[in-house]
């Protein structure tokens, strides 16, 4: 591609489409023959095979866009190490952004959105983009040349429209490959993984492959009848067709009465896209790799004899593929390492994994005098008795919750209509609020969350508890699923697609509660019917633990979904490393990581190159340590990513062992004053080789173990 035309879109014109190309054509006494991606000549009793690179028949129009490294670049958008630790970048006219202007925004939003930026935590001395592969704090801004191809993978009817994109660096080295997937967490759109696994493969100069996993910043906005495309740019739903990121099912009729009903409603992709996409995020993880490969032996791979053709010359057999990212991207990782009937992935190197696995109650996990059975919950079931439980459980000590705290006559609403409804026991709040964190506690969760339950009240769960209610059982945006819908302004909307991350409350858009006494109004703030009162609407709330634990025919649907959706454990042998935060309170460890590596053990045995990292004083968010509470009380997860990629990375490529499973034990930065300490490698170390005996978790006869 010429340097001339940095920063500018093409399209990828791939020389190997069997569409386009036939095979050469050969003396009439010759014949040639089309074998999948092996062509066969036969001429005078000779045959020659070539392995020829083919587009993926999934794959839609691939775009491309090369940058410098100087004006614009692939990890920073060239903003470098110290404008992505400033403000927002400024758009010329918010109202109509450009894709370019939208890109930037994404990029600084979601690297944010994933890391405290922060310089005492950690930012620019021990992660960034100045931050050298040796863990070295440089001078450079850290920015990294290469070319971006984008494209979407879909059914063929428009309805999928999942974004792929492969990041190739100018430093990639074709005699010693690499690839890194960067599956986006939450919700997030395709830049979701750009400061997590993204930022470690593009530093050493290993093409990087991300999706959306079927979810994003795809906002139909209803009234307006709007869409996102490909590049966030909103336009007309009719003129985007199945260009469109994503259109609700839901055809004009039905549109204007819905519109006429409950005007100025949005429909969401994730919630809303009745793909049920979460069963799916393995094998879009794995089209990533392979789009990756397309990619990259369209560039590196030696040329076919008909000279024009390029071949499959970078190949499983030969480059490292290392699947990675967090929360659910880690679960995507998982999910694709599972599928993987290719060989397309080497290793796996996540962090605080969203993964639920099929129910078998065989598995225990022992921590101190604590024991659960069986194989962790599935995420719909924890944060729908979350999202019962947390506002009332924060009343405990409301002054000791880190950074938020709910509402508290709110609260005590709360607490009443549980006691009210069975839920938890006590005469007073106070003792309401303790059955309720104790509820809480033998579900689950571990201590260490227990102040942190009002913040994930505050920023997270009732969000994640309808977006899952709708997605898992495939609702339309028409059914207002338990009373909710998605409403709000829509100013934000032009700039979403930068700023948004995927599930509302998001770029203007709340959660509204249809049946709030009095009519629609913002969730939080609304009025039960059953106890008209506000009480954080505990009839929606109810509604949504039914679709979970009920039997109602829109409980099994849901719960159908949720089946779809479970892992096996069954890593097929290759090296693993999970590392997970013991604070974490949106994705508990006792839900998800210790009993998938219990499972994984025992469906795997001897053969478990799979080792599980928990991290004291490690929560989910790494972005809320930029906050005070956070930033004196817990560390960065992101700094053990790092870890668990470089190890898997030397194991891959040199043979390097890899730790025993450990709890590594953390110390927080503490206070001077009411400023909090600037964290140094004594507050976060290594994960060892050789953990002490009560450092190492353990499994044996289906029991895991967990030291206090």
């Amino acid at each position: 591609m010429n340097p001339s035309k940095a920063g500018k879109p093409q399209h990828l014109q791939p020389h190997s489409s069997l569409q386009r190309h036939a095979p050469a054509r050969h003396h009439k006494t010759c014949m040639a023959t089309a074998i999948g991606l092996v062509f066969l000549n036969a001429c005078g009793g000779s045959t020659a095979v070539e392995n020829i690179n083919v587009k993926p028949v999934y794959l839609g129009l691939v775009s491309s866009t090369l940058y410098d490294g100087v004006s614009d670049d692939l990890l920073t958008a060239g903003l470098g190490k110290t404008k992505l630790g400033g403000t927002a970048p400024t758009l010329a006219n918010p109202l109509q952004p450009t894709a370019a202007e939208l890109r930037k925004l994404a990029i600084f939003t979601n690297y944010r959105a994933v890391l405290d930026i922060t310089p005492g935590g950690g930012y620019g001395t021990l992660y960034g983009p100045n931050v050298d592969i040796n863990g070295n704090s440089t001078t450079s801004e850290g920015l990294i040349a290469g070319t971006e191809y984008i494209a979407y993978t879909d059914d063929g009817t428009g309805d999928q429209n999942v974004t792929l994109m492969v990041q190739v660096p100018a430093s990639f080295n074709p005699a010693s490959p690499c690839i890194i997937t960067g599956t986006s967490s939450g919700s997030r759109g395709v830049y979701g993984a750009i400061g997590s696994s993204g930022e470690w493969g593009l530093k050493h100069g290993c093409a990087v492959a991300y999706t959306d996993k079927g979810t994003g910043n795809g906002i139909h906005d209803l009234q307006n009848n709007t869409v996102h495309l490909q590049n966030g740019v909103r336009s007309d739903a009719t003129a985007a067709g199945k260009n469109a990121n994503f259109t609700a099912a839901i055809t004009d009729t039905e549109r204007a009465a819905f519109n006429a009903a409950t005007p100025n409603r949005f429909a969401v992709k994730h919630a809303h896209s009745q793909q049920n996409p979460e069963k799916d995020w393995g094998k879009w993880t794995l089209q990533s790799i392979e789009f990756a490969y397309f990619i990259l032996n369209e560039k590196f791979g030696a040329l076919a004899k008909d000279g024009t053709r390029r071949l499959q010359t970078l190949e499983p057999k030969n480059t490292i593929v290392i699947a990675s990212s967090i929360s659910n991207g880690a679960g995507a990782a998982l999910a694709a390492a599972e599928q993987d009937t290719k060989g397309l992935i080497t290793g796996v190197a996540v962090a605080e994994p969203h993964v639920q696995m099929t129910p078998d109650s065989k598995l225990s996990v022992t921590r101190g005098g604590t024991t659960l059975v069986g194989t962790g919950r599935p995420l719909y079931d924890y944060f729908t008795l979350a999202n019962l439980l947390q506002p009332c459980a924060a009343l405990v000590s409301p002054t000791t919750n880190v950074f938020n705290t709910v509402n508290v006559p709110i609260a005590t609403a709360r607490c009443a209509a549980l006691k009210s409804n069975g839920i938890i026991t006590g005469t007073t709040t106070a003792e309401q609020a303790a059955s309720a964190q104790n509820g809480l506690l033998a579900a689950g969760w571990q201590a260490e969350s227990n102040d942190l339950q009002a913040a994930m009240f505050a920023f997270a769960t009732p969000a994640i508890a309808m977006t899952y209610s709708n997605t898992l059982g495939r609702f339309s945006v028409k059914d207002n699923l338990c009373g909710f819908s998605f409403s709000g302004a829509t100013a934000g909307l032009p700039t979403s697609f930068g700023t948004g991350n995927g599930i509302p409350p998001s770029a203007g858009i709340a959660i509204f509660n249809n049946n709030s006494v009095g009519g629609p109004i913002a969730d939080a703030v609304s009025i039960s019917p059953s106890t008209k009162v506000q009480d954080y609407n505990i009839d929606g709330a109810l509604c949504q633990r039914e679709l979970a634990v009920g039997t109602s025919a829109n409980a099994k649907r849901l719960q159908t979904g949720i089946a779809e959706a479970t892992r096996t454990g069954n890593l097929k042998g290759k090296p693993a490393l999970i590392v997970h935060g013991r604070s974490d309170t949106l994705i508990p460890v006792a839900f998800a990581s210790r009993p998938y590596f219990g499972v994984n053990q025992m469906v795997e045995g001897a053969n478990s190159k799979l080792s599980y990292i928990e991290i004291t004083n490690g929560q989910h968010f790494d972005s809320f340590l930029g906050f005070p509470g956070f930033d004196a009380r817990f560390v960065p997860v992101h700094r053990y990513l790092i870890q668990a990629l470089d190890l898997m990375y030397a194991n891959l490529k040199t043979g390097a062992a890899l730790p025993p499973s450990q709890v590594v034990r953390t110390t927080p930065r503490g206070l001077t004053g009411a400023t909090a300490n600037p964290i140094s490698l004594a507050n976060v170390p290594a994960i060892k080789a050789a953990p002490a005996a009560t450092d190492k978790i353990t499994f044996a006869n289906n029991v895991v173990t967990i030291p206090n």
